[in-house]
């Protein structure tokens, strides 16, 4: 289990020593990984850039100002720190179409006026909006954009001219198939051949060679190709940056404008980011588990996009979107923060200004070759087969034909009408069929039972005998009350003729009747909760009369033998499968969970885990001692380098809680005090003792607060002191060291039932000692907002 902190709110003020030399200014340091990872998305972007600015008929250092904008403008202001901008193949239709219809200065016009309307997206803060739509639609819309941008750069790379629409392109494949241009041909299959046959080199010279993006290799050794061979195609043609064409002012219908900046903000606002979240993931998904990243803002972000598209429309540049190629080699280099990115934008603006001689070289069939594998690649087999998967295919499929065939904004909306209509086609659909098996009527319910199916239900339900033995099985994940009453109202009629009812999911497991829902709320045992203590496990039988001779040994027996029972009849059928999957597979928990032996702490209940999920260490205190101060007694050591080391668990947490009775006699205690097991244990909490007395460490604080008494303070000490016993063995330093462990303390509040989480600082392996409120994910997205 992953547990998570709110941002901090209370940081411990950072004083500077008396007499110390006063602080320089801080200098801007760029991190190796940076560096390197700047270098590899350039190199991704120069050609990509390039060949979308091709694509859409625009001037070809547009290309290059829109990565550079990207770059610098919105890696600079953009809410995702690791995610990179520029032209997007996603914008190419729609930008074609503008170029074509309004010319290249309106299309920068409308650029800018999209990247305002982004802005003022942003400041409403609508940005998890745009999430809402369905991801059919969205990879239908962007297949479908690959599919016209296939269509339209084939005619490129067979030496011929794209019409203005796929639907043109497609019927004039024929003809231009019949006048194919050889030494065009020639260079976009050797382009397309070393494209995709270069991640695939084999052996140890194959992996050096990989580090060289393979957009790069393909578009150089056609570029040399064509060069030595002498072959008369036609190249790139960068003209004089003093007469790069600016926008003006928007010239054409105010409709048709207004569509135009419509269409841009729907698909750059979509497009960036989701692409945002995606990077979120990719991060999470690293050794290092993205630490020090922060996850993405995206309201901010898509104020970052907004930005940069003003500034690329006003420097005539294509529109800017985040691009999930580059941003998925930016991750995958090790990029640790936004200054990467922006270096990839600088290396953008030096190669604009002093490599045009090396791009004039390039053959535009190339480009085209390049542009045209990854608008094929835009459609995604891995994304139809999930959507495939949770029966949206046809959502994904009319948007995609949409697209091709009318536009992107209709293909849209095509795509959700037919989402909203198969939405509500699934809410009134409801299967409801009848059978006997061994003499128990079975009643499956298929889908969602709302108040449109209450007519078949009820129906359905008054067709069984009365007093007969009932298995309702609802296999559906939503029933809202009308459905619920009527289903209650004839579980109680019912019951009240003598029949039996029995409500279960789809895989047979028994939940709770709405009868016995409602009586719940004044019944005083409902049921058998796993976390009920013993003496209030009679669950509606009536308390045995005590006998005089009954002793505690006897009653203890009594209690633990009723309490093994109840698991075997309530609980040990719901977990029996799982529990055989893992005697099979083994254990493999994710986290080594050391907290205090007292009986009031249910780590499986705190931390809402189950068999497998935890590797749990208790003993009185919730101690770590020292490497090698065990004395004879390694067990703790022994814990800890069987879960660091063999278990490769991802993290250790240190969990103390209130009224810790050790804590107490660890406060308590004398040195005069005779050293019992107990006595000699506790010594192993001393350096607690000490740096709580230290004035060199701030007293801990939780959730803003100093803590009520001695006691408390000591329990929040100890476990920041046991964090800093457990960096202490070597095999969890290396692992730290690697990026592989994470440490984790945690502060649990019996009274109140709410446990806290102990706040990092900026430093690495470091902590403020502040003690943070764990809320539930919805409270967290709403402190966040406020």
């Amino acid at each position: 289990m992953t547990l998570c902190t709110p941002a901090r709110t209370t940081n411990r003020p950072r004083t500077q020593r008396p007499h110390s030399p006063p602080e320089g200014p801080r200098r801007f340091r760029i991190a190796g990984a940076d560096l390197s990872a700047s270098i590899a998305v350039f190199l991704i972007a120069l050609p990509l850039s390039l060949g979308i600015a091709l694509a859409t008929g625009a001037p070809l250092q547009s290309g290059l100002v829109a990565a550079a904008v990207g770059g610098l403008v919105a890696g600079r202001f953009g809410g995702s720190p690791l995610q990179v901008s520029g032209p997007a193949a996603g914008l190419t239709v729609v930008t074609a179409e503008l170029i074509q219809r309004y010319g290249w200065r309106t299309t920068c016009a409308i650029t800018f006026l999209a990247g305002l309307a982004q802005l003022a997206l942003s400041v409403v803060r609508v940005a998890r909006s745009a999430l809402a739509v369905s991801p059919a639609i969205v990879h239908g819309m962007l297949a479908g954009i690959g599919v016209t941008i296939a269509l339209a750069q084939l005619h490129i790379v067979l030496g011929g001219t794209p019409q203005s629409s796929a639907v043109d392109n497609a019927l004039g494949l024929p003809a231009q198939l019949a006048r194919v241009h050889p030494a065009a041909l020639a260079i976009s299959v050797l382009t397309v051949t070393v494209l995709l046959g270069w991640p695939h080199l084999p052996g140890r010279a194959g992996r050096i060679a990989k580090k060289a993006p393979a957009a790069l290799v393909a578009v150089a050794g056609a570029t040399a190709a064509a060069t030595f061979a002498g072959l008369a195609v036609p190249r790139v043609d960068l003209p004089s940056w003093s007469s790069h064409a600016l926008p003006g002012l928007p010239e054409g219908p105010v409709l048709g404008i207004a569509a135009g900046v419509l269409t841009i903000t729907l698909v750059t606002s979509v497009q960036s980011l989701l692409s945002a979240v995606a990077v979120d993931k990719l991060v999470a998904a690293r050794a290092d588990h993205g630490r020090g990243v922060p996850r993405s803002d995206l309201d901010r972000e898509l104020a970052g996009q907004g930005a940069a598209n003003m500034v690329s429309g006003a420097l005539g540049g294509l529109p800017v979107a985040g691009v999930a190629v580059r941003s998925v080699a930016n991750v995958s280099a090790g990029a640790v923060s936004r200054n990467s990115t922006m270096l990839h934008g600088l290396w953008v603006v030096l190669a604009a200004l002093l490599l045009v001689p090396a791009l004039d070289l390039i053959p535009l069939p190339a480009l085209a070759a390049l542009v045209m594998v990854v608008g094929i690649q835009m459609v995604n087999i891995t994304r139809i087969r999930t959507v495939t998967r949770h029966r949206e295919v046809i959502v994904y499929a009319v948007t995609l034909a949409g697209v091709v065939l009318i536009g992107i904004l209709e293909g849209v909306a095509l795509g959700i009408a037919v989402a909203v209509a198969v939405a509500l086609h699934r809410l009134t659909r409801t299967r409801i069929t009848h059978e006997q098996q061994d003499g128990v009527h079975l009643l499956r319910v298929r889908g969602q039972l709302t108040f449109l199916a209450v007519p078949r239900l009820s129906r359905a339900l008054h067709q069984l005998p009365q007093g007969s033995d009932v298995m309702v099985e609802l296999d559906g994940s939503f029933m809202d009350h009308a459905a619920y009453e009527t289903l209650s109202d004839w579980t109680a009629g019912h019951l009240a003729h003598g029949g039996t009812v029995k409500t279960t999911g789809p895989s047979g497991t028994r939940i709770a009747d709405p009868t016995t829902i409602t009586a719940s709320a004044v019944g005083p045992h409902s049921c058998c909760r796993p976390w009920t203590p013993w003496h209030n496990h009679q669950c509606g039988e009536p308390p045995a009369e005590k006998d005089e001779q009954d002793v505690p040994e006897r009653t203890a027996g009594i209690r633990l033998a009723n309490g093994i029972g109840k698991f075997q009849q309530n609980t040990a059928p719901l977990v029996r499968d799982e529990l055989a999957r893992l005697a099979r597979e083994g254990q493999s928990p994710s986290q080594l969970f050391l907290t205090c032996a007292d009986s009031r702490l249910v780590t499986s209940m705190i931390t809402s885990s189950g068999p497998g999920d935890l590797f749990t260490v208790r003993n009185v205190g919730n101690l770590v001692p020292l490497p090698g101060e065990e004395n004879g007694d390694d067990s703790v050591a022994a814990a800890i380098e069987y879960a660091v080391e063999v278990l490769q668990v991802e993290s250790i947490t240190v969990c103390g809680h209130s009224g810790c009775g050790a804590m107490q006699a660890l406060l308590n205690g004398s040195p005069k005090d005779p050293q019992t097991p107990l006595r000699r244990w506790l010594r192993h909490g001393l350096p607690s003792l000490e740096r709580m007395a230290s004035r060199r460490h701030a007293w801990a604080r939780i959730s803003g607060r100093l803590p009520t008494d001695a006691i408390e303070q000591l329990c929040l000490t100890n476990v920041v002191q046991q964090l800093e016993h457990l960096r202490s063995y070597e095999s969890v330093a290396r692992r730290l060291a690697e990026g592989t462990l994470t440490l984790h303390g945690v502060y649990f509040h019996v009274g109140e039932a709410q446990a806290y989480l102990l706040a990092e600082t900026d430093e690495v392996h470091s902590y403020d000692d502040v003690f943070t409120q764990v809320m539930p994910a919805e409270h967290r997205e709403a402190a966040r907002a406020s």
